[in-house]
């Protein structure tokens, strides 16, 4: 099904959108197994190698914790489907899937799938930020707050505290401490709490195995490269230059999907160990379609390509992009403010 040629005229309609990438929602149980498996064999298999070559050189061990890590922030793009119900068509599977992935990628799975859920649903929202999305300030917010704010705000933009310090602080300490989500309700802290339990529990049985030493020198930097590597996925799929906010009734769910999320054109050994996630707007449209049929739907309709497109060059220019202009309707950085 494609778009009629006065709608593609008239621009992209994101609730036409919405009701024609509903075909692409059927989950396969044979491709989410093999997807597991060519996920989770490598990974062991790198881990193992980085734990062997300990005796060789550390250098080597730290070579081999980039693919590692490559393949980890796969395996959490596999419980990111499961939390969304998509990457296979029973609840119970995607649900036990996903909390076993979860003690890998150090990510309570039930919390994640709340504070995500969330996310989806205020994506671009100024209303209703500050759960499961980067915190965004507006010009107007940034120059109404005094200097101890401001310059708070401008540390956490900073890109050594965003993709460095800020994932290590996420995965280590606040996934495992949920207090800024108990307004939630008690579920959070379950999660958490069962996740500590198994991890303290595979993580003391590995270091009896291999020892303490060699198992902080071969997990942390798998652990700590992963991490950042999320969060700059996260981070450029909704903080780019054209991305769209708004507040009361001029936000609308579906518009803010397929505007404000970016298509991240990443080359295709980058596409498939991220699982198609730059696809973000088609995701956020249909968020049940499971990661690997994305790539069909930019086959089958090659006119959402370049809706918010961004290739791997064009990220780096997002970094510097901290404030939301209201009357600019874009992303600006606090250079731009300064010289305005």
């Amino acid at each position: 099904m494609t778009l009629p040629v006065a709608e593609k005229d008239a621009g992209l309609d994101a609730r036409v959108w919405s009701q024609i990438l509903a075909r692409y929602r059927n989950p396969s149980a044979r491709r989410g197994i093999v997807e597991i498996l060519i996920t989770a064999v490598p990974l062991v298999a790198l881990w193992v190698a980085m734990w062997l070559a300990l005796g060789v050189s550390y250098w080597l061990s730290l070579a081999l914790a980039v693919p590692a890590a490559m393949f980890l922030v796969r395996l959490f793009m596999i419980q990111h489907d499961c939390s969304h119900g998509s990457f296979f068509g029973q609840r119970w599977a995607n649900e036990w899937v996903g909390r076993v992935c979860g003690v890998f990628t150090l990510t309570p799975f039930d919390l994640w799938r709340r504070s995500h859920a969330i996310h989806h649903a205020t994506s671009g929202n100024l209303e209703r930020r500050g759960i499961g999305d980067i915190e965004t300030m507006t010009v107007g917010e940034y120059l109404s707050q005094p200097w101890w704010e401001r310059l708070r705000y401008r540390l956490y933009r900073n890109p050594i505290v965003l993709f460095v310090i800020g994932p290590a602080y996420v995965f280590l300490i606040a996934n495992r401490l949920p207090i800024g989500m108990t307004h939630l309700g008690w579920r959070p802290w379950l999660s958490s709490m069962v996740n500590n339990a198994v991890l303290a529990v595979v993580i003391t049985f590995m270091m009896w195995l291999i020892g303490v030493g060699p198992f902080l020198m071969v997990h942390l930097p798998v652990i700590l490269l992963a991490s950042s590597m999320g969060v700059w996925l996260f981070f450029v799929q909704h903080q780019f230059d054209e991305t769209v906010w708004a507040d009361g009734e001029d936000w609308n769910l579906q518009h803010a999907a397929l505007k404000g999320s970016s298509h991240y054109d990443l080359p295709a050994v980058l596409r498939w160990f991220t699982a198609n996630i730059g696809v973000h707007h088609v995701h956020h449209l249909s968020s049940r379609i499971p990661y690997y049929r994305l790539g069909r739907v930019l086959k089958d309709h090659p006119e959402l390509r370049d809706v918010g497109r961004l290739t791997l060059w064009q990220s780096f220019a997002c970094v510097r992009l901290a404030l939301w202009d209201e009357r600019a309707k874009r992303m600006v950085s606090f250079g731009e403010l300064r010289r305005a």
